[in-house]
């Protein structure tokens, strides 16, 4: 095996509709760095086939039998933490952003998106991030800032340089122990600032980290 084929990033695919997952897989094996291992038509053979092949990304459609992508994303979460997942849809409506990142989904990505976006979803989140399509993004940040008086608000008390650090990883899909890897610091060093820094924004979950990550431009920074 060549170092190219060892390096190539394993995507999984799971549409219910054929012509579409076919589409999909010419474009991902036209890529050096990526190729298709597997597809799937419903939910259910998704989640089999992950668990078989252990796959590096599952880009999923939200809309599937048997199994919807929410549903897949979460059982995937759960049986394959390390798998990273891409959803893929035609809504671009925060309720359905906000399920999904809430179940576990690292990208999300419109289907009406030109190509480039899904390809360069799948390269950032099998690189430990997150990807938000760009006008979901967009879309996001109008809701979310016109509901500024709604929920969690920041305190008055100021990020620490680490903390800040660790917030802004974490929001952009990173787990602990990558985390710790990436600052050169232990995990449970991990855990306090992450801690006390969602302590000081007066926040309690990831999705609203994440929230507060897309308001603040920390997802579109190097």
């Amino acid at each position: 095996m060549t170092d190219a084929n060892r390096t190539r990033i394993r995507v999984l695919l799971a549409d219910d509709h054929a012509a579409v997952r076919e589409a999909l897989a010419v474009l991902i094996n036209s890529q050096p760095d990526m190729e298709v291992v597997a597809q799937a038509g419903d939910g259910d053979g998704a989640v089999e086939q992950a668990r078989q092949i252990r796959p590096d990304v599952v880009v999923v459609d939200v809309s599937m039998p048997v199994m919807s992508g929410l549903e897949v994303t979460v059982a995937l979460k759960h049986a394959l933490p390390a798998t990273r997942i891409v959803a893929l849809t035609r809504h671009a409506e925060y309720q359905y952003v906000q399920e999904l990142l809430r179940a576990g989904a690292n990208g999300y990505v419109l289907k009406q998106s030109p190509s480039r976006d899904l390809l360069q979803a799948i390269r950032v989140v099998a690189g430990g991030k997150s990807f938000l399509d760009p006008l979901v993004t967009s879309q996001l940040t109008r809701h979310y800032s016109a509901e500024t008086d709604a929920g969690p608000q920041p305190g008055g008390e100021e990020l620490s340089p680490r903390e800040l650090e660790v917030l802004r990883l974490l929001a952009r899909g990173y787990a602990n122990r990558e985390i710790a890897i990436e600052l050169g610091i232990s995990v449970k060093t991990v855990d306090t600032h992450k801690a006390h820094g969602m302590g000081k924004l007066g926040m309690s979950s990831r999705i609203e980290l994440v929230r507060f990550a897309i308001l603040h431009g920390w997802l579109h920074e190097s």
